[in-house]
């Protein structure tokens, strides 16, 4: 089953989840909350590991991807696309979480690899489920682009009432 968490900008998505996340054993995935200078980073669920995805100058543009006044590192997506596909092969969680599907994606960079691998795998599975963050602006295109027939669209709201255990 595929879950949508979608909201506007800076509505607290990402924090949801993580509070969502905290006492759980059977989610992983990556959440990309922003660090103390607003920065946004990658954060693994499962074992708390960080690591830099947004840089504040820029660098040779072969090891960034911009969009709009963002920099951000291309080995930051990479480690992080491979890490979400290497789940795919053994999920031996519940939940994997996709923070966040947006622009980038849509023009087939940042976590779109991954996007690309986990959607298909997750369409028909009652038993995983994939969380994908959206921003609502974005609903319609992400849905369109990643051909996704069957989900359930969440508000952070959502998280706290839905019992998503099986």
């Amino acid at each position: 089953m595929i879950y949508i968490l979608t909201g506007d900008i800076r509505t607290g998505k990402t924090t949801a989840l993580l509070n969502w996340t905290d006492q759980r054993d059977d989610v992983d995935g990556w959440l990309c909350p922003d660090n103390e200078d607003g920065k946004r980073y990658f954060l693994n669920v499962k074992s708390k590991v960080e690591f830099e995805l947004e840089i504040e100058s820029e660098v040779d543009s072969t090891k960034m991807v911009s969009i709009g006044a963002f920099n951000f590192l291309r080995s930051a997506f990479k480690k992080a696309n491979d890490y979400l596909i290497s789940l795919t092969s053994e999920n031996k969680n519940q939940y994997i979480i996709v923070d966040e599907l947006g622009r980038l994606e849509l023009n087939k960079e940042g976590l779109h690899t991954a996007a690309e691998a986990l959607i298909p795998k997750f369409l028909k599975d009652d038993k995983h489920h994939l969380i994908l963050v959206v921003r609502s602006y974005l609903l319609d295109d992400i849905i369109e682009f990643y051909n996704i027939s069957e989900y359930q669209t969440l508000k952070k709201e959502d998280l706290s009432d839905l019992l998503f255990y099986t």
